[in-house]
């Protein structure tokens, strides 16, 4: 594998790895919205990641080759429905919605994604340096 595939892998995990930080921040920072029916409501959002399938050995065998963000979808899971008659955004019959974001989980993800990008940049720091040793071989 060359050095530079390296550095391809992993700039594609911090690419991936930074979507979804940011989608996990939106999703807290909509956690306590509120609005006055389901259409309105913030629904929780996931990034969905693909391994980049290229070549290797000539062609002969798959080889992973990066991460590829497929896109970002919104969570299935049941929206809260709370009775609350006085509050501004009420319906009708009394109820908010609120999105369906777990926050347990949100922070789960983001430590997550914050640990695999610090992983990605140690490698690249790790391929940097085998690199620059290997250039140094020649001047001892």
């Amino acid at each position: 594998m060359s050095m530079f595939k390296v550095f391809d892998i992993a700039s594609s995990a911090l690419r991936a790895q930074s979507i979804r930080m940011n989608t996990t921040a939106s999703n807290l920072a909509n956690a306590n919205s509120v609005s006055s029916s389901i259409e309105e409501t913030y629904k929780a959002r996931k990034p969905v990641f693909a391994a980049e399938v290229g070549s290797a050995m000539g062609g002969a065998y798959p080889a992973g080759v990066g991460v590829e963000v497929k896109g970002i979808v919104e969570s299935e899971a049941p929206l809260q429905r709370r009775y609350d008659p006085n509050h501004p955004k009420a319906d009708d019959q009394g109820y908010i919605f609120m999105p369906n974001v777990n926050v347990v989980e949100e922070m789960t993800d983001m430590i997550e994604g914050s640990r695999s990008f610090q992983t990605n940049v140690e490698m690249i720091n790790t391929a940097k340096q085998l690199a620059m040793r290997t250039l140094s071989i020649g001047r001892n």
